[in-house]
């Protein structure tokens, strides 16, 4: 065990050594003393966090050999030797597949022929399968019978990051167990009690810093620890947090912070010399803008809910610094600030230099910047001259004039996707869009065929089903086959002909029909009671190879 990497030599043997998730241990361990196990338990959580060790100790419990004498405890130091070769993933009863390479319905086949046979040598048969929702539908569909009620000795365990791609029918038939992310607190005392083990040099805020950089996951953490006492192992040096953020291309939070201000300033020099600071430190793009994202995260704190209290992921100097940066900054400017960075994330994928990227990032910023001295968009389409008076009693007109530099802010917030609403489009009804009332979903769709959208009346009349319509709120559900963009499209069309807003909701109302839907109900039964009438009989009488199929009005 001394050569082996601190994630596998630190992996939790036993129930009690599963940190952050008190609570699911409790469950199983409760469970499974009483003999109330299920057929097939579902674990999620993100990587890292214990799910394929989850697995692993619960065949453990299941099988151990001591289970039965309470005199005798089955530990780290004193496994049986059924939990030894569970723990060396090579007992017989206990099977491991990985669905990311076994995606097939062969391979559930396979695994399915095996569940017939009882165990060898444990108590029960076990099948732990890893990253499960990577099979195919096909072999979900084999799995669902003996998933549901395998033989009386077999259980299944299965493991994913991605639940949510997991059919129902799945996910019905286990006993699922969420793993959350383990705390940053928890995971500082399980990396400083491995460091102390292992006799590393390295401080508490450098610690600090590898358990917030891994986001909750213990592997991750445990791995990074692992990488910086080794880097640490040929010298005596303590490993401080400096140490850490070189390691693993991060930048100073206060550093960070400190470039934000210049940005708040204007000063596009002076930003981009720190920026350059950083890169030249070996700053990582995407851990750079994370970083901002987070600052962002904590103006908007600071803005919205006051002062900012000190905890493991940020210090007392930082946040006296957000203090007093946030006097300077409004949530507009901070809302178009995370759009953008949002989209510079995105764009390190296309742009192969990512210096340049954050560069550009950053002149951008500075341009977003002070965007509120300007007014809303929507009204400059519609400018009205205020009249005023001067010293002598003058009326003059006080125009609103709209510089160039506007239009190019407006024209920059278009292409970072904002959320602002675009302003109103001149049209040739956009003088009567007051007078316009909207009284019935006919009425709507009538107004959509005057004014030629087609596939606006398209998809009311044959994809929607309406289930309630209220002046300013349509109430509808829909079928597969509606236009994806429907809703953007109709609420612009509303908002254009109305003048107003309207709430458009999504109903599970399955019983309702589309217009289309009931005229060729309404139509059908018109041709019944017609057929139930004299004309058609004795037209039926004359000519009785003849099938009535439609009725016209002429």
């Amino acid at each position: 065990m001394t050569n082996k990497i601190l994630a596998l030599k630190y992996r939790p043997q036993q129930f009690k050594d599963l940190i952050g998730q008190e609570v699911m241990t409790q469950t199983i361990t409760n469970a499974i003393k009483i003999g109330k196990t299920p057929n097939a338990y579902l674990l999620t959580g993100i990587r890292g966090v214990g799910k394929t060790t989850t697995a692993r100790l619960i065949a453990k419990a299941l099988n151990c050999e001591k289970n039965n004498n309470p005199k005798t405890k089955c530990d780290a130091n004193t496994f049986c030797i059924t939990c030894q070769e569970i723990v060396n993933s090579n007992h017989i009863d206990i099977l491991e597949m990985d669905a990311a390479s076994k995606t097939g319905i062969d391979d559930v086949r396979e695994l399915i022929e095996n569940s017939k046979y009882s165990p060898t040598s444990a108590n029960f048969k076990i099948f732990i399968i890893d990253e499960v929702h990577m099979l195919s539908k096909q072999a979900f569909n084999g799995l669902l019978k003996t998933l549901e009620e395998p033989p009386s000795r077999l259980k299944f365990i299965l493991a994913t990051t991605e639940a949510r791609k997991i059919p129902v029918t799945i996910l019905s038939r286990c006993q699922r167990f969420d793993l959350k992310r383990v705390s940053i607190e928890v995971l500082f005392n399980h990396l400083k009690e491995i460091s102390l083990k292992e006799n590393g040099k390295i401080s508490d805020d450098a610690i600090k810093l590898i358990a917030k950089t891994s986001e909750g996951s213990v592997r991750d953490s445990v791995s990074l620890l692992d990488r910086a006492l080794i880097s640490q192992s040929l010298n005596s040096k303590v490993i401080e947090e400096e140490d850490v953020r070189k390691m693993l291309g991060l930048a100073d939070k206060s550093k960070v912070i400190l470039l934000f201000k210049e940005i708040l300033d204007g000063k596009e020099k002076e930003a981009l010399d720190r920026l350059h600071d950083l890169i030249e430190n070996g700053l990582d793009a995407k851990n750079f803008l994370n970083d901002i994202l987070e600052v962002l995260y904590l103006f908007g704190r600071r803005i919205n809910l006051g002062p900012l209290n000190k905890d493991m992921s940020i210090s007392e100097t930082e946040v006296q610094m957000i203090d007093q940066y946030s006097k300077n900054v409004d949530m507009k400017d901070i809302g178009l600030f995370w759009q953008l960075t949002i989209k510079t994330i995105d764009d390190l994928k296309i742009v192969s230099n990512e210096n340049l990227s954050l560069e550009m990032f950053i002149m951008q910023l500075l341009h977003l910047k002070n965007i509120d001295e300007f007014k809303e968009m929507d009204d400059t389409l519609n400018v009205k001259p205020k009249i005023q008076e001067n010293l002598q009693g003058e009326k003059i007109e006080d125009k609103k004039v709209e510089t160039s530099f506007t239009n190019k802010t407006k024209n920059q917030l278009k292409s970072t996707n904002q959320i602002k609403t675009s302003p109103l489009k001149s049209s040739k009804f956009q003088d009567e869009k007051q007078k316009i009332e909207i009284t019935s979903f006919q009425n709507l769709i009538e107004l959509a065929n005057k004014y030629k959208e087609i596939e606006l009346k398209y998809d009311l009349e044959r994809n929607v089903k309406l289930v309630s319509f209220n002046k300013g709120k349509i109430d509808i559900s829909f079928n597969e086959k509606l236009n994806k963009d429907f809703i953007k499209n109709l609420t612009e069309k509303l908002l254009e002909w109305t003048g107003e807003r309207w709430i458009i909701s999504l109903s599970k109302n399955s019983e309702a029909k589309s217009v289309y839907e009931k005229n060729i109900e309404a139509k059908n039964n018109f041709i019944d009671e017609f057929k139930k009438g004299k004309i058609a009989k004795e037209i039926e009488t004359a000519f009785p190879d003849a099938k009535l199929i439609d009725i016209e009005e002429d």
